[in-house]
């Protein structure tokens, strides 16, 4: 999500982008109830996977932190801190929980390690095809499972008894702690898992709830709404007792009009909308989401975009200020100079500080020298038509737009846009079916490897499959390493063969701009973690 962009990730727009209402909820919905500590949101869309052990996208890991708990959550500062665990201890080689007995799913039966134990074996067998598998491999024997190599049952971690959990690690690793709080690693109950078969997550019905809220109702593409969970440990800490989910829309101008009419409380804004924001007085917020955003080539033997002189190309025309400035067009999003975004540490500073990326070259004879020799290589006299998979928000269209006309105008290729909604791109994304996705990746953890690990053949969320050996040994020198100077080394070659390669092409950082409704307090914005969080909200009068 984590997420998708995520998740992983996105060109998914921020969970803020919303949506269209049931005629029902339209009629019915108010931003705000005092008296219930009641709110109304609205989405981009609806969750495509609330099933923890197979989430990968933004909307599902926006649900599934409000609904679900780990062994350890983020505060209200993004910092790392007890959930269902109440204590730990992590060596260089293992680590330890001690769950708190007051820890209870929403049936009222208690959380166990059991269910810590369950959840991670089952995201690893090869028949779950879990994408963020991976994110486990810090366990002992976890990518050995996950190939199919060792039976889930080797897995090193262990029950010692139902309130304490071991684990052994494959590898040293120093951030430990901040995978424990991510979806992947979410508990599940194996007999309620087992009793609900492929039905398991499908409905509100349908799922066992551990978190600050439980889902009561998922009418499919049109709304949903949480409760406060009666069953959760720090219940006395949570004020809101109902979050409504009323809408789904990528409407930008639909969400500022629920906004204005007290639908919802909260909207984020795009260049026209940001505009209207401003006509009406409205208090306009910042918040930089710490997601970086770029185009993603598929890799594949059967596409031309495998040829890295066409990419090269490509690279060579596209001005990231120009787009930030022109397309976007919105405050706070930054130009897209790596993969690595300005916020992430280094050894004793910003990464970028300490290893500034190389800057992109726009030079229009260099791109035309890049495209000829792509097309010796590939044998063509003219590329064939490029296909870019983009969803169905509006500013994807615009930014697809831009690109189409930008290629054509300066090397003369032909693209053909491919408008998905947000379910159906993530499938074609998964399958391979494009040659360019407008893609994102939004943090999972905090620390660099988040962004590192990303390109890496066995990484599932690599949808291009990227495929280069030199960059999979860099990031397991990061990976097995405990020095801060060996693994920003490695990250840093790794920001090279990105650039030299033109693996992917960095558009921006996202920054977003939102309105907020003035009644609410307590909403938490993070870079890492459900966002927006709600759980410690409340209204006030």
């Amino acid at each position: 999500m984590k997420l998708l962009l995520v998740t992983l990730y996105t060109v998914f727009c921020t969970v803020f982008t919303a949506l269209i209402a049931a005629p029902v909820a339209a009629e019915t919905a108010e931003a705000t109830n005092f008296e219930t500590q009641s709110i109304t949101i609205a989405l981009s869309q609806e969750p495509p996977q609330l099933n923890s052990m197979k989430a990968t996208d933004t909307v599902s890991n926006f649900i599934l932190p409000h609904v679900m708990e780990g062994l350890l959550r983020y505060d209200r500062r993004g910092k790392v801190v007890a959930g269902v665990a109440s204590r730990w201890e992590v060596t260089e080689h293992s680590a330890t929980f001690w769950l708190r007995k007051n820890a209870l799913w929403s049936d009222g039966k208690p959380v166990t390690a059991h269910d810590f134990v369950f959840a991670w074996r089952n995201a690893l067998k090869p028949v779950t095809a879990s994408e963020y598998s991976f994110i486990l491999y810090p366990i002992k024997n976890a990518e050995e499972i996950n190939q199919g190599k060792m039976d889930h049952t080797m897995l090193g971690v262990t029950a010692v008894d139902d309130y304490t959990l071991s684990i052994q690690f494959a590898r040293p690793i120093g951030y430990f702690t901040k995978l424990a709080a991510f979806t992947t690693y979410f508990p599940v109950r194996e007999d309620y898992f087992t009793s609900k078969g492929d039905q398991y997550a499908a409905e509100a019905t349908d799922l066992l709830y551990n978190g600050a809220f439980r889902l009561t109702e998922w009418v499919h593409g049109a709304r949903l709404k949480m409760v406060k969970n009666e069953t959760y440990w720090d219940k006395a800490h949570v004020t809101l007792n109902q979050i409504n989910i009323s809408y789904i829309t990528a409407d930008t101008r639909a969400r500022l009009n629920l906004f204005i009419d007290d639908k919802i409380i909260t909207t984020a804004l795009n260049g026209e909308t940001y505009k209207d924001a401003l006509n009406e007085r409205l208090r306009i917020r910042s918040f930089a989401t710490g997601s970086v955003f770029f185009l993603e080539y598929n890799h594949r033997d059967n596409r031309p975009t495998r040829n890295v002189n066409l990419r090269r190309a490509i690279q060579h025309v596209f001005d990231a200020d120009e787009f930030v400035n022109k397309v976007l067009a919105t405050p706070g999003n930054l130009p897209g100079e790596s993969l690595f975004p300005v916020w992430v540490q280094g050894v004793d500073s910003k990464f970028r500080k300490e290893y500034p990326p190389t800057i992109i070259d726009v030079n229009l004879d260099k791109a035309r020298h890049y495209l000829e020799l792509a097309k010796q290589q590939l044998g063509v006299a003219r590329i064939p038509p490029l296909v870019l998979l983009v969803g169905t928000a509006p500013t994807s269209a615009k930014q697809a737009e831009y690109l189409q006309g930008l290629l054509k105008e300066k090397l003369d290729l032909d693209i053909k846009i491919d408008v998905q909604i947000f379910k159906q791109r993530l499938a074609k994304m998964t399958s391979g079916d494009f040659d360019i996705v407008s893609a994102g990746w939004s943090p999972d953890f905090d620390d660099i490897m988040t962004f590192g690990d990303l390109l890496a053949s066995w990484n599932l969320n690599n949808r291009g499959r990227y495929n280069n050996p030199e960059y999979d040994r860099q990031v397991k020198i990061a990976m097995n390493s405990l020095d801060p100077k060996t693994r920003m080394d490695a990250m840093a070659i790794i920001q090279k063969i990105i650039h030299d390669q033109a693996v992917v092409l960095p558009q921006y950082e996202q920054g977003i701009i939102y309105l907020m409704h003035p009644k609410v307090r307590g909403v938490v914005r993070r870079v890492v973690g459900a966002d927006p969080d709600f759980t410690y909200a409340r209204i006030i009068q």
